[in-house]
Order: structure tokens, then C-alpha cells, then sequence
């Protein structure tokens, strides 16, 4: 079968397209065709390298993902399956797994073990054609979604997920700000926040992506390109956002902590351009300020969004879809910015822009 392979941190020309033995179901296991794996900043960050933390190579890329059922192997004795899964069932690949194969003590807070991985980071993810995983890490993807679509759902809306709700407390009626609101953490979070009685707000860097932003939910959409737009939040929101969704970093993070109201929150989840930012202290002081840091979200939520996607009231946005072999390209189109929400890679597929 094939698979993309990292053999060594590097740009993009460093991934490759391998063949690999069919891996083979063990008890509790499920033999699973790929349908569709997204692509995501985490996959990039992995593909250069992270300093401080060492990523045994080569390293299967691919985070979350659609997949059918092709083989159930055997049962665990004394266990009871999560779902009677058949050959043909199709399913959601989910990012996040426990390391020491452990259950976790606190299922809504799995996410916040010491022992959490993520897919295709803290072990081999799915850019392949075929993976093995424990059935209790998929569930059944609900009747209507496709599989391309299903596929950009549940790394960002887990993450938007874990920002909005498991740490920063948002509460209907409170304004949000949303950074980057074409992105793929972005889209799902001004959706996530409408949905949760928010009236949310956003910054996009283009025309294109900030009506796209509009689209989906965000009242006023501003340019983070603009310096001035920290002062155009806070006039348009009468005073500052009670909360802002930051992932971005350097370059949007001083704007970000200007455009909070007195006891803003900010939670962030990451910097795309960049791990060093800088705060006055008198700033975050007198405002009384909260900044919060979150990673992921718990596992019990996906269901939940999956829910929301079937009704129509979350919408996984899709840029294009490309075949398995275009994953080069794909993680350059990310690299430089020119994509709308997410890029989805299907293995042995047509390409459909």
C-alpha cells in the first residue's frame, strides 16, 4: 500500500510517497481503508522539525480523517466493543490517543493527560492508504456527510472546541473575536461561537477570506494587515471583545491583547508565524486580562460536532481536494497561505479544485 513518509525534517520536497506492507488487524483492532486525511499546520510543523522535541523518523503524516472498515479483528476477551462495527461502516479517524494505550481517568479531559498523542506527531498518523487502529479511537460517521468534508472536521473544531468551551468558559451574549477566521481553527471557531449565542467578530488577511469569514457567521470581518484594525475592533465592539480565539502569534498577537475589553480573555492555541511574542505587563494588569493557553480538546465532543455537521449548523470548509501523490503540493499551498479553510488528500483519488 502507499503512504507519505517524512524521512527527514526539511520543506516540503523532503516528503516521499512509499509502499508498505497491508497492515494486519490484532484483537480490538480494525483493518481501515482512508477515505479522505486532511491537512493540517501540525503536519508542517512536524514535516520542519520542532525544536526540543525529537520526532522518530520516518514519520507518517496525517492527523484525523474518513475511513471504511475492512476487517474487524479478533475480540478482546471480557471487553465490549465502543460500536458493532462491520466491513463497510464508515468512520471518523479521531487525532488524539493515550500513548501508554491507557484509558483515561477523565474522558472529558483526556486531552490534558500526560500520556496524550496526537496522530501523526506522537506516532504514525494516516497519510497512507490503509491504517490499523483500537476501535475505541473511531466512531460511526454520521449518515450524509461526505467523506472529503467529514475529513476537515475533527482536528480545528476539536481544537475550537478546547479553546471556546474547555478553557475559556465562553458564555452566550459575549463577543468574540476570531483571528484568522478563513483558517481552518479560524472557520470552526466563528461557527462554534455562533452557535453558542456569541455575536462574533474576525480578522481575515484578503477580501477573498474575509468574506468568506462573513459567510460563516462573523458579523464585522477586519484586516489584520491594517494597523489600525485593533482600533476598528474596539469601535466596532463599543469597547473590546470579551474574547479572543489567537493562533496566529507574533504576527497578530499585540493587536490581539489590544482589541480585548476590560476582563478580556485571550486563548491561544499555537503560532503559525512564529513561538516568541512579547506582552506589557501593565497592559494585562490594569485591564485585568487572562491569557489562556489550550491544546486540543476532549474526545467526548466530536460526536457532539459531528452532529452539528449532519444538521448542517457547523460547515467544514474545503479549498480543494487532491490526490494522496499531491501531498507536496499541499502542504506548500498551506505553507503559503493560499488556502480557504482546509485541504483534504485522498488516497488513489482524482483531484477535484
Amino acid at each position: 500500500m502507499q503512504a507519505v513518509h517524512i524521512p527527514a525534517h526539511g520543506d516540503p520536497s523532503v516528503l516521499e510517497l512509499v509502499d508498505l506492507p497491508e497492515p494486519t488487524p490484532g484483537p480490538g483492532e480494525l483493518l481501515l481503508e482512508v477515505l479522505a486525511v486532511s491537512v493540517n499546520h501540525l503536519d508542517l510543523w512536524v514535516r520542519r522539525g520542532m525544536p526540543g522535541m525529537p520526532i522518530p523518523l520516518p514519520r507518517i503524516p496525517g492527523c484525523d480523517g474518513i475511513a471504511e472498515v475492512v476487517e474487524v479483528g479478533p475480540a478482546v476477551a471480557g471487553s465490549t466493543p465502543r460500536h458493532a462495527l462491520r466491513p463497510g461502516d464508515r468512520v471518523v479517524l479521531e487525532p488524539g490517543f493515550a500513548t501508554k494505550d491507557e484509558q483515561p481517568a477523565d474522558p472529558d479531559a483526556d486531552h490534558i493527560e500526560s500520556d496524550y498523542g496526537i496522530r501523526g506527531e506522537h506516532g504514525d498518523g494516516f497519510d497512507a492508504e490503509r491504517v490499523v487502529l483500537p476501535e475505541r479511537y473511531v466512531f460511526p460517521l454520521p449518515d450524509g456527510v461526505d467523506p472529503a468534508q467529514g475529513a476537515a472536521v475533527p482536528l480545528v473544531f476539536l481544537t475550537a472546541w478546547g479553546m471556546l468551551h474547555f478553557r475559556a468558559g465562553l458564555r452566550s451574549g459575549e463577543t468574540v473575536l476570531v483571528i484568522a477566521g478563513a483558517s481552518g481553527v479560524g472557520s470552526a471557531a466563528i461557527q462554534m461561537a455562533r452557535v453558542a449565542g456569541a455575536r462574533v467578530v474576525a480578522t481575515a488577511g484578503s477580501e477573498e477570506k474575509r468574506a468568506l469569514a462573513r459567510d460563516l457567521g462573523a458579523e464585522e470581518v477586519f484586516d489584520h494587515h491594517d494597523p489600525d484594525w485593533p482600533k476598528q475592533v474596539r469601535s466596532a465592539t463599543k469597547g473590546g471583545a470579551d474574547l479572543v480565539v489567537e493562533h496566529v502569534g507574533p504576527a497578530t498577537w499585540s493587536g490581539s491583547v489590544q482589541a480585548l475589553a476590560r476582563n478580556g480573555r485571550l486563548v491561544t492555541c499555537g503560532g503559525t508565524t512564529g513561538p516568541k511574542v512579547s506582552l506589557l505587563l501593565p497592559h494585562l494588569f490594569i485591564k485585568n486580562l487572562s491569557v489562556h493557553g489550550s491544546t486540543m480538546g476532549p474526545r467526548t465532543c466530536l460526536p457532539t460536532v459531528f452532529d452539528h455537521v449532519a444538521r448542517g449548523e457547523f460547515r467544514p470548509v474545503v479549498d480543494r481536494v487532491l490526490p494522496l501523490s499531491e501531498v507536496t503540493r499541499a502542504h506548500e499551498l498551506l505553507e503559503e497561505g493560499r488556502v480557504l479553510g482546509k485541504l483534504v488528500l485522498v488516497p488513489g483519488g482524482e483531484r477535484s479544485e
